[in-house]
């Protein structure tokens, strides 16, 4: 029976997959939500809706592709499905079979799915066009404001919820005046810290309350200094040169610490002996 319920999460986990890679194709370009299609704007075939499907079924580039009229300067888009949508979807379909297999006795475990889902949506936007979108924030804060009121957890309260983003929006909010401040300061150009790393912080806040938010600030610490590590590193061993201020997205690491808070609080209390 198990294994029934892990396949037919994994299913729906792909399902939802596609509706991220959606939603991370028009998002961004503040249009209407399209049905799939390709990053021309042509429309992808029924079978081919899923990045699964359409890479399996040999149908990963338009047959037909829009004719396109290209602006001075500007760069013809591809007529072909990057490898993202068929990875997202296999990446929340695992994410959903973890959920089932691992969380299931949890009393809100259909919520933490949501959320999962939530985060991964964010995380592709993040890493693809450096933005993270109020269209999404927003809808999510209400969200877990609504969890927070009708299902907290036990030993919480809405209010611990409730100081939770704000904790995380005035932490947050302080290192974007500092970004803000060292970009004018050093004429970096553009600010490596944003506004919407500061909501993803109140959201994280929101999702989490204010003590298991304390320690995922300082997982996200950690994790973007690991990251900026690797990063330099692999610029190095690439033997490609590092342009000294150059932003690098901080929401994935806001995404870690919140999920390693949310799913694995008990191992990181039984680690750190403390009550997150």
């Amino acid at each position: 029976m198990d294994i029934v319920f892990a396949l037919i999460a994994g299913v729906i986990g792909v399902l939802i997959g596609g509706v991220i890679n959606v939603l991370a194709d028009d998002l961004p370009e503040r249009v209407k939500i399209r049905p799939p299609h390709y990053p021309d704007g042509t429309p992808r075939p029924r079978s081919a809706w899923l990045g699964l499907t359409a890479f399996l079924t040999g149908q990963r580039s338009a047959r037909n592709p829009a004719p396109t009229t290209l602006e001075e300067g500007e760069a013809l888009r591809p007529a072909r499905l990057s490898w993202r949508h068929p990875l997202v979807e296999i990446g929340t379909g695992l994410a959903m079979i973890l959920m089932v297999t691992t969380f299931r006795d949890e009393t809100n475990w259909l919520v933490w799915s949501i959320y999962v889902a939530i985060l991964i949506l964010i995380t592709v936007i993040d890493i693809e066009h450096r933005l993270i979108l109020f269209a999404v924030i927003i809808p999510a804060c209400i969200f877990a404001l609504l969890v927070a009121l009708i299902t907290p957890e036990e030993g919480k309260n809405f209010g611990t919820y409730l100081i939770g983003g704000g904790a995380g929006f005035a932490l947050f909010f302080l290192m974007f005046l500092g970004g803000v401040g060292f970009s004018q300061a050093t004429n970096a150009g553009e600010i490596a810290f944003g506004f919407g790393d500061v909501m993803l912080a109140t959201l994280s806040g929101l999702i989490l309350g204010w003590r298991a938010f304390i320690f995922a600030s300082l997982i996200t610490v950690f994790a973007g200094a690991l990251g900026a590590m690797l990063y330099l590193t692999a610029r190095s061993l690439m033997r490609r040169r590092y342009r000294l201020f150059t932003p690098l997205p901080y929401g994935p690491y806001i995404v870690i610490g919140t999920l390693v808070m949310l799913l694995f609080r008990d191992e990181v209390a039984q680690l750190l002996g403390a009550t997150p």
